[in-house]
């Protein structure tokens, strides 16, 4: 394949999932990145070439945290998309001239926080922070605003409902 060709599969696609874990109480899961120290980040990642943004989302929710959607009553699809310019010091893992990066928004409702198996590799540490301090340790600003939206998105949790 050419390296140039937009679905070349040594490059990362630029369109990718946001996880937002949260509990009945807005507790928000929150991941430190590992290659980036003192940034924090919910769950995300890129679709794989020919991967439906969705399975990524799940996808992605299993491996950096152990969490199984499907377990908690499933990802719910914000119908939101975020159009933001990627990093330059990840900008190499796209395709050449790629500057722009489609994130679309899950969130994942649960009674409580969950244990969390973190990835060394992709992540050193995650906490449970109440939604307002989760909002504002997040470098990114597509995941504040996710996250800043949580009181008016919330749901009750498969299994609490009244």
């Amino acid at each position: 394949m050419g390296g140039g060709r937009l679905n070349d599969v040594r490059y990362k696609q630029p369109l990718s999932a946001l996880v937002v874990v949260y509990t009945q109480a807005l507790d928000v899961l929150l991941l430190e990145r590992a290659d980036f120290p003192d940034h924090w980040q919910s769950v995300t990642g890129s679709a794989e070439w020919g991967e439906p943004v969705a399975v990524a989302a799940e996808r992605e929710l299993r491996e950096e945290t152990g969490i199984d959607a499907a377990r908690h009553g499933g990802l719910a699809d914000w119908q939101h998309d975020n159009r933001f310019e990627i990093f330059a010091q990840w900008r190499h893992r796209y395709p050449p001239g790629t500057t722009h990066n489609v994130e679309h928004v899950f969130g994942l409702a649960l009674p409580a926080p969950v244990p969390v198996t973190i990835r060394p590799r992709e992540h050193v540490g995650y906490a449970w922070l109440p939604w307002q301090q989760a909002a504002a340790r997040c470098f990114s600003w597509s995941n504040r605003d996710a996250i800043l939206s949580l009181p008016s998105r919330r749901r009750q949790p498969q299994g609490t409902e009244r």
